[in-house]
């Protein structure tokens, strides 16, 4: 399919569409999880938690797609901008409608022809390293603390019990602040504290930017 000026203009920057389409999906996947684990409420607690954060992020790109719309009539109606729109609503039953929002992100990068992405993807992933690494740090903080509450659930003498526990466990780890109010059994928890170091986001931020000297923390 060939890229047309229109689509150009629908087509934001690669690294933001990539990153509200990465949303979508960990959008979508929690919602799928939220039922998975309809016996574990400290972990239907994180899911939530992670969808409120993301809502504003989903609101944002609406507003944003919204005002720089070529006509803001047809994206509303023919794009779907209503489901985007309805889908930043704080509702589970409405999380759904984030799929056309996805469909969007992939039916442009089509039309834009893979050679294209791939080219802008790679000379512009300096730009958009804040993106990553936001996305990069709500996976962390979502997947930490999942892992963690998961692990201490059979443990003997667990000090993470609940889903404020597991995300604050979860964000000191990121800052290596470590107060020592909250910490893991040396058991299965020992992987999901070794995900959430800064060193692992260090070690990807060394392969996604090779000229840029990025020492390790100690």
């Amino acid at each position: 399919m060939t890229e047309t000026p229109g689509n150009r203009r629908e087509l934001k920057n690669i690294g933001y569409e990539l990153f509200i389409g990465s949303l979508s999906i960990l959008s979508i996947f929690n919602l799928v999880a939220y039922y998975v684990f309809l016996r574990e409420h400290n972990v239907q607690i994180v899911l939530g938690i992670m969808n409120a954060i993301m809502m504003p992020i989903f609101l944002g790109d609406f507003i944003y797609r919204f005002v720089t719309a070529p006509s803001r009539s047809q994206y509303f109606w023919r794009k779907f901008g209503w489901a985007d729109l309805i889908s930043s609503i704080p509702l589970p039953q409405v999380k759904i409608l984030r799929l056309f929002r996805l469909w969007r992100v992939i039916r442009l990068f089509i039309e834009f022809g893979a050679r294209n992405l791939i080219h802008q993807f790679i000379t512009q992933r300096a730009q958009n390293a804040l993106l990553t690494v936001i996305f990069l740090v709500i996976c962390v903080l979502e997947f930490g603390s999942i892992a963690v509450l998961i692990a201490e659930s059979s443990a003997p003498n667990a000090n993470i019990t609940s889903a404020a526990d597991a995300i604050w466990w979860a964000y000191v780890t990121i800052t290596t602040v470590g107060y020592g109010d909250k910490y893991r059994p040396p058991t299965g928890a020992e992987l999901s504290a070794s995900l959430s170091r800064p060193r692992v986001l260090v070690c990807l931020a060394r392969w996604w930017f090779p000229r840029q000297h990025i020492p390790l923390p100690g």
